[in-house]
């Protein structure tokens, strides 16, 4: 149930229907707006709906919200886009967040250089892996706090906000040294003890959709990080699997309307890991801004021939430049411009 409440609601009439709501067992998520503050009760709605708020001292009404993703939905906030801000930089609305560098930290050279030329063409945060899931057991791990402290030395020498993957709640203190984004990835997208402690840090959370997961699914993940408290969560397509070999995932772009149209949360395409090679990157990162998402996370090496993984799909450091400005031109199109501090 959202309770509605009016405009210049007092701050103890709001603090007297949480009291209401709690008193019943259910928990009250506050969202204040510009003009309106809007109060989730999550729990038994009848239990709320008897409570007789309709017509209390600032409640203007009470509104069922019918999906099972109470928080995530886009009933909480009618037409209004949630806009996260991290490090300065805006992600929702009509700010773009162009997230980029390489799938993984490998060495302090590799690191930096990477980090200057995303910082150079104008990244909006870097990107990189301290601890990356691999298929085999045997494939490189990532330098875990080694790997922290180079994104750490990254971020101090180019002042962008740091996007970085949890894998283990054993590493979330480290992580949360360092990051200013927390990634969840496809294979823990339904990791719910992971999802619940990064909603509890309050951290900004970037969301990936599974391998074989349904938007309702994707959506469903999310609302164990905003229950928790944590409204900054931003969702990421990345590929799912199907039945189609020419490429290694389908980056399913019809997932961003369809989530712009069920939820206020942001939506971030990832174009590098369906296609899998660099050559098509570009065109999956354009046609991303063009379908309406809030931006990309895309990876970017200087010398991508020689990563430790996902070689073939890192855009050189060389060519970022000039993809930047492709999809600069097109998030302008669409009405969004790219976020910078």
């Amino acid at each position: 149930m959202m309770i509605v409440m009016k405009e210049g609601a007092t701050e103890d009439q709001i603090a007297h229907v949480v009291e209401r709501v709690e008193e019943i067992g259910c928990t009250a998520h506050i969202s204040k707006g510009e003009i309106l503050t809007l109060i989730g009760a999550i729990g038994a709605p009848d239990k709320v709906a008897e409570l007789g708020l309709e017509g209390a001292p600032g409640v203007d009404h009470l509104t069922p919200i019918s999906k099972p993703y109470k928080l995530a939905s886009r009933q909480v906030k009618e037409d209004r886009d949630s806009v996260l801000e991290i490090g300065g930089r805006k992600v929702g609305g009509t700010n773009f967040a162009l997230m980029a560098g390489p799938c993984t930290v490998e060495n302090r050279d590799q690191m930096l250089a990477s980090a200057d030329a995303v910082a150079e063409a104008g990244a909006t945060m870097l990107r990189g892996g301290a601890y990356k899931p691999r298929t085999s057991p045997y494939s490189f791990q990532g330098l875990g706090r080694e790997g922290l402290r180079l994104l750490a030395e990254s971020k101090e020498r180019t002042g962008l906000p740091i996007v970085t993957e949890l894998l283990d709640v054993k590493d979330l203190d480290d992580v949360l040294e360092v990051a200013d984004v927390i990634q969840i990835g496809a294979r823990n997208m339904q990791n719910y003890s992971l999802l619940a402690e990064v909603g509890k840090s309050g951290r900004p959370t970037l969301l990936k959709r599974g391998l074989s997961a349904t938007v309702e699914e994707l959506l469903m993940a999310s609302e164990y990080i905003l229950k928790e408290g944590n409204e900054n969560v931003m969702l990421c397509e990345r590929g799912i699997r199907t039945y189609e070999t020419a490429y290694r995932f389908t980056l399913d772009l019809l997932a961003v309307p369809a989530l712009k149209e069920l939820t206020h949360l942001p939506v971030i395409v990832d174009p590098s890991h369906a296609p899998g090679r660099r050559d098509w990157v570009e065109a999956m990162s354009l046609a991303a801004v063009a379908a309406g998402a809030d931006g990309i996370i895309i990876e970017v090496h200087n010398e991508p021939e020689k990563a430790i993984c996902d070689a073939a799909q890192q855009v050189p450091t060389s060519e970022f430049q000039a993809l930047t400005s492709k999809i600069e031109a097109v998030a302008d199109i669409v009405g969004k411009t790219v976020s910078r501090a």
